[in-house]
């Protein structure tokens, strides 16, 4: 049901036309965020299923959030990877802003952790492993998740996790450093409490990889490894981050290496590359290339027979919800026709900053245009290769070529005439100004063009 890959067809491909909300059709709601909800829709012309992520403008702009919004839509668009979940179309109308992704039908961690399902080490393991190579994908891009936890992780319906809401990512400048507290408390690095409380000037990629180690130690118990809450003051945080959390009896001690060396205090020793990852005990036997290309079978499959997501949300849309999306067509239509008996109306300056501000994007816009940058970039590699082989001659070399030419057919002459009784007079060549290097039996050796010296007489 997911889209996890460029391949996927989508008519979308094909027309010029910009996707808006008419072209899907709404299935129904599976998800409920601070800002916004997500839905299950299916575009009309190719049948392909997508998850809708909507959110109300003026909730947006009510709580300040328009920016995060802006943000991660354009940070969404310039990534893609096979264990993040992809962002495909994203536009706005007059009531909500949308992002079009990945169906992932397999639920997030959070709702099989409430469902006391059980991950073994061997599922954590994976899990961590895929993760890990989505948090070294957006190392090389420069861009810092700061929110990991089992609610921003998604499952597909073989079990296979993706890194979701990019709400407070942001895109480190080269060598640089992120200062503000952003994060879930129980999930943030020590370094992000520090900075928080200026004993540091900022901190790097290393958070995402601690609070990775949390998640990793949640799946594994049920419960997290440090007793922090979202009202723990700060200074306390620090204090309780920087004890030896406890690990069980039964656990491995190869599994236990693996979290000690994502949960270190220290952001310079902890576990920070796909490279550290895959040298630790746990994974250093497994083939990072099946697991990028999702030839793995993961330990833990969600359930095919329902919906892996709470079902009262759907209810709440069709009764609670004072905009349901299923009444949005109509809804806009009238306020339409009531703009236009009121033509005289301008858009209000914020308005007018949302359309400006907002990027509405196509993915398979964007892989046809690659598509056709890769191609042109082909022709002129062959053109650049024919030229570089190919010889173009001189106007010296020219000017020569008949000669030369005629030389060897003189050669060749006399080569012949050797087998006979007589001599054979060499070839004259016409044009020739002068008769230095003529030898009486042989060929040319050079052809003098000095000019004869004019008599005196």
């Amino acid at each position: 049901m997911g889209v996890n890959s460029s391949s996927r067809q989508d008519a979308s491909f094909l027309s010029d036309e910009d996707v808006n909300f008419d072209h899907f059709q709404i299935l129904r709601n599976i998800g409920k965020g601070s800002f916004g909800k997500v839905c299950i829709v299916q575009k009309k012309d190719s049948g392909n299923l997508f998850a809708m992520k909507y959110v109300s403008r003026s909730v947006c702009i009510g709580r300040g959030a328009l920016g995060g919004v802006l943000k991660e839509v354009e940070l969404l668009a310039s990534l893609e990877h096979p264990f993040l979940v992809n962002l495909w179309f994203s536009f706005q109308d007059e009531e909500d802003l949308f992002m079009v992704c990945d169906l992932l039908a397999g639920g997030d961690l959070r709702y099989h952790l409430q469902h006391q399902v059980e991950f073994s080490e061997a599922s954590v393991g994976l899990l961590v492993c895929e993760l890990g190579s989505a948090l070294d994908y957006l190392q090389k891009q420069r861009v810092v998740h700061r929110d990991i936890k089992p609610d921003n992780i998604l499952l597909d319906e073989e079990g296979h996790a993706h890194l979701t809401d990019f709400n407070i990512a942001t895109r480190l400048p080269p060598d640089g450093l992120a200062c503000s507290m952003s994060g879930t408390k129980p999930y943030m690095a020590p370094e992000v409490f520090m900075c928080a409380l200026e004993e540091i000037a900022g901190y790097s990629y290393p958070v995402d990889w601690w609070s990775l180690g949390v998640v990793a130690y949640e799946l594994r118990s049920g419960v997290r490894p440090f007793v922090v809450h979202s009202s723990t003051p700060l200074a306390e945080v620090k204090n309780v981050l920087n004890t030896q959390p406890h690990y069980p009896r039964h656990w491995s001690d190869h599994f236990v290496d693996l979290l000690s060396k994502l949960l270190n205090v220290h952001p310079g020793a902890r576990i920070s590359t796909l490279k550290e990852l895959h040298l630790t005990k746990l994974l250093r036997g497994t083939d990072l290339e099946r697991v990028l290309a999702k030839r793995t079978n993961p330990p833990f499959k969600p359930s095919k027979d329902h919906l892996n997501c709470d079902p009262s949300l759907e209810l709440e849309e069709m009764i609670v919800e004072t905009k349901p999306l299923h009444k949005k067509k109509k809804r806009l239509a009238k306020q339409r026709s009531v703009h236009r008996e009121n033509s005289d109306q301008l858009h209000s300056q914020l308005d007018t900053q949302l359309l400006k501000e907002f990027l509405v994007y196509n993915r398979y816009k964007e892989l046809k245009r690659k598509a056709m940058e890769a191609k042109e970039s082909e022709w002129q590699q062959e053109l650049d290769q024919a030229m570089a082989n190919s010889h173009v001659s001189s106007p010296a070399d020219r000017a020569l070529s008949p000669i030369s030419e005629r030389t060897e057919q003189a050669s060749g002459v006399s080569s012949m005439a050797g087998s006979t009784d007589g001599p054979v007079e060499p070839i004259p060549v016409p044009g020739a100004a002068g008769t230095a290097g003529r030898t009486p039996d042989g060929p040319i050796d050079y052809i003098d063009r000095t000019p004869s010296p004019k008599s005196s007489i």
